[in-house]
């Protein structure tokens, strides 16, 4: 499919110069002779060939492109080669642009049109002439450059966009066998530690009750506290906290896996940054110690530098080491299975990255991993300073080669007056739009007036440089840089107002629209149809003075009418293609964080459901049989403290079977509560995003059933609308008032996400606060809510 359309822009541009050139003289009558029908044949079918190969090599097939147009143009006559040589060099320009980097793109489009400024210099020496050409040549290769560009982000955005719902799809399937591997973890750690001691102290005081009877009061109080300790650990597992708590990081992991390599005499040097849980940092952990782990085996004794950055854009995983020691011996060189490298490839294509391996310059070895950073898009690799500078020295030696064959310009052609170009100033005024165009995101209302402004100024510009091409060429490529102003005004997205005032119970929704529409700020629309009037006066004015000042036969009615309705159509097309591009965009941006949140939702929920089995277990078996022991404990009965004690830990171990066996039935899944923000904030850091949710003290562990889902469903909408940049929701009870705070949440004060949220602490009588920008915060009573327990479970 991809042949297919490479070639099908060729044929169609050959069919076109054909139609051009000869098509257009045989019509009128005029054969070309047969030398000039061979060379144009030569040079279509080197164009079509180059053309047909422009994505595996683009900048080859641009240079090619070029240089045939320019050695046809010679023999040929006008026309012979103007659409390959126009459209054809601007479809190889943006096919640079779309495929290569940003840095070559602008390159080629600086050396292409010097080069053919040089060449006409070198031809025809300076002269008096208009200079149109140039300009619009170089608009071309602009338009054509910048229009690369954009399909070449557009594609990184798109493909961005689809690694992330990939590594969210990941995520969500990794969620609940994290969940099922920390609470085995953890209750091993209480089963190993806790009851194993309370059974070995009490099974000792059993034996030396005769010869040392203290020691069945010391194990009665060892039971008591560590009952307790059980109980409150088996909480904690039950419940963990939803900050950062007590699992080690990423960063600590691959500092605790260093330190053990140094335990074994291996000399390693580390730099480490934070990693976020999640596919990105077992991948990073994987290949460190497959690396080191190679190290040990064949090059024992070699000092190692183990390096892990995390970014933005990418993660760098880096370990290199220098050669082994002179007569070091590898007494593991044997015992690999050939299977690491695999191994390694493998975690890095899993994560989304690219793992390379191999020899360095000292003769050590290196293993050089890149990985995905928080926004989850391939970096690609950059080019080294030294292929830059050869770069630059190609373009140079290409631009001044039309200047070796006539170095002394011929005085024969040189002008004597003193007359400005209009080249020239057409020149300027086109440069003055671009810049305006590239200050239209900072400063819009600015930018826009520059444009207008200049605008003005192009009949004034034909008339002192004694134009005489078509009068409304000019005027249209003006009017072509507004109408790419107002487009891009149009796809903005129009930014919520942030108000301060609460939303409360009850027609909250339209009250805040009806208070936003009273405002007393200029709506969106209103400013859209403004700038199109602006657009349509100034540039009818320009072109009506630039038909005028050549002097026409029409009307002076007609000249105004003609030239408003084109303003007017222009305006308008351009206004109604950024608005349609935007609600595209608004439409793919909202499938994206709908997938994405659903993803969200379903990985808590299977999590949640894996910690409400696992717990409920626990309720049922060990609590009770713990509880027991405590009991027994305290009334001083020693030998049914010992049963008791065997038969939690008996428990525990039959539930540790049932947690490593998994969940065999998928029954009813219980809605998650404010317990599962910890599995939330999890979620949200291993795809990327930075998020900390903090709790006081004053939060209660229980909490009315319909505050607990509110609040949580609540927290979800909102951390689910965040942007890239760090997030946090603290959570506190004041005054029988549950208060969720989140800031760093811009994506909060759209519309959408607040009737949600609206609606949802509508139900439980609470209110929401919106400011300043990217802060919301809600209040739900505690008092007021209705606690219908039976009924939600």
């Amino acid at each position: 499919m991809n042949r297919t359309d490479d070639r099908l822009l060729p044929v169609l541009l050959i069919c076109a110069q054909a139609a051009v050139w000869p098509g257009a003289p045989l019509v009128r009558g005029a054969v070309p002779p047969a030398s000039a029908l061979l060379v144009a044949a030569l040079v279509a079918g080197v164009v079509t060939a180059a053309l047909a190969l422009r994505r595996t090599r683009p900048v080859t097939t641009l240079v090619v492109v070029a240089a045939a147009c320019a050695l046809g143009a010679g023999p040929l006559p006008a026309g012979a080669t103007a659409v390959l040589g126009t459209a054809g060099v601007a479809l190889a320009l943006c096919t640079v642009a779309t495929e290569d980097d940003t840095f070559t793109a602008v390159l080629c489009v600086v050396a292409l049109a010097a080069w053919q400024l040089l060449q006409g210099i070198g031809l025809h020496g300076l002269s008096d002439r208009d200079g149109l050409d140039l300009v619009l040549t170089a608009l071309l290769y602009a338009a054509a450059c910048g229009a690369g560009l954009f399909v070449r982000r557009t594609r990184r955005t798109r493909r961005a966009a689809e690694q992330l719902l990939e590594r969210a799809e990941s995520e969500r399937h990794r969620l609940p066998a994290f969940e099922r591997r920390r609470m085995e973890r953890e209750l091993h750690d209480v089963s190993a530690h806790h009851l194993t001691a309370v059974v070995v102290t009490a099974g000792a005081a059993l034996g030396l009750r005769e010869r040392r009877p203290e020691l069945a009061e010391e194990a009665l109080e060892f039971a008591v506290e560590t009952g307790r300790d059980v109980t409150r650990a088996l909480g904690a597992v039950r419940a963990p906290a939803p900050s950062r708590g007590n699992e080690p990081s990423p960063e600590e992991r691959l500092l605790d896996l260093v330190a053990g390599f140094r335990r074994l005499d291996q000399r390693v040097a580390c730099e480490i940054t934070p990693l976020p849980d999640g596919a990105v940092a077992d991948a990073a952990y994987g290949i460190v110690r497959e690396a080191l782990t190679n190290v040990a085996r064949y090059a024992p004794g070699a000092h190692t530098t183990v390096r892990c950055r995390y970014g933005d854009t990418r993660t760098d995983v880096v370990v290199t080491s220098t050669p082994p020691q002179a007569g070091a011996v590898a007494h593991g060189a044997g015992l690999g299975g050939g299977r690491g490298q695999g191994f390694l490839h493998s975690r890095a294509r899993e994560a989304g990255g690219r793992v390379h391996s191999g020899p360095t310059a000292e003769g050590g070895w290196e293993v050089r991993a890149v990985l995905p950073g928080r926004t989850a898009t391939t970096v690609e690799p950059s080019a080294p300073r030294n292929y830059r500078v050869a770069q630059v020295v190609a373009a140079a030696g290409l631009v001044l080669q039309p200047l070796l064959p006539a170095l002394v310009i011929r005085a024969e052609d040189t002008s004597s007056g003193t007359t400005v170009s209009a080249g020239v100033l057409f020149a300027l005024l086109a440069a003055g739009q671009a810049v305006a165009l590239l200050w239209l995101r900072r400063a819009p209302r600015t930018a826009y007036g520059m444009l207008l402004g200049l605008a003005l100024l192009w009949p004034v510009a034909m008339a002192v440089g004694n134009y005489a091409g078509p009068v409304l060429l000019p005027p249209a490529l003006s009017l072509s840089a507004t109408c790419v102003a107002l487009a891009v005004g149009a796809t903005r997205t129009a930014t919520p107002g942030k108000g301060r005032g609460a939303v409360p119970k009850g027609g909250s929704a339209a009250r805040k629209v009806s208070q936003e529409r009273g405002s007393g700020r200029p709506s969106p629309a209103r400013g859209h149809v403004t700038a199109v009037l602006l657009m349509v006066l100034v540039h009818a004015a320009a072109a009506t003075t630039a038909v005028l000042d050549r002097g026409t036969a029409a009307p002076v009615w007609t000249v105004i009418a003609g030239t408003t309705l084109g303003a007017t159509l222009a305006g308008t097309a351009a206004h109604l293609a950024g608005r349609r591009r935007s609600r595209r965009r608004q439409a793919d941006r909202r499938a994206h964080d709908e997938r994405l949140a659903a993803w969200t939702e379903e990985a808590v929920r299977d999590a949640w459901t894996e910690r409400r089995r696992i717990a409920a277990g626990l309720e049922t078996t060990v609590l009770a049989r713990t509880a027991d022991m405590v009991t027994e404990a305290e009334a001083g009965r020693l030998d049914a403290t010992a049963t008791r004690a065997r038969e939690a830990l008996a428990a525990m171990r039959a539930l540790l079977d049932t947690v490593r066996d998994g969940e065999t039935e998928i029954g009813l899944r219980p809605q998650p509560t404010l317990q599962a923000l910890d599995l939330l904030a999890h979620q949200l850091r291993s795809t990327g995003r930075d998020v900390e949710i903090r709790l006081t003290d004053r939060v209660p562990e229980r909490l009315p059933t319909a505050v607990d889902l509110a609040a949580y469903r609540a927290a979800e909408t909102v951390l689910a609308a965040g942007g890239d940049e760090p997030a946090m929701l603290a959570l506190d009870v004041e005054n029988d008032t549950l208060t969720l705070t989140a800031t760093g949440v811009p994506g909060a004060a759209d519309s959408a996400v607040r009737e949600r949220l609206t609606t949802r602490v509508a139900a439980v009588g609470g209110t929401l606060t919106t400011g300043p920008p990217g802060t919301v915060r809600l209040r739900l009573p505690l008092a007021a809510a209705p606690d219908n327990e039976e009924r939600e479970r």
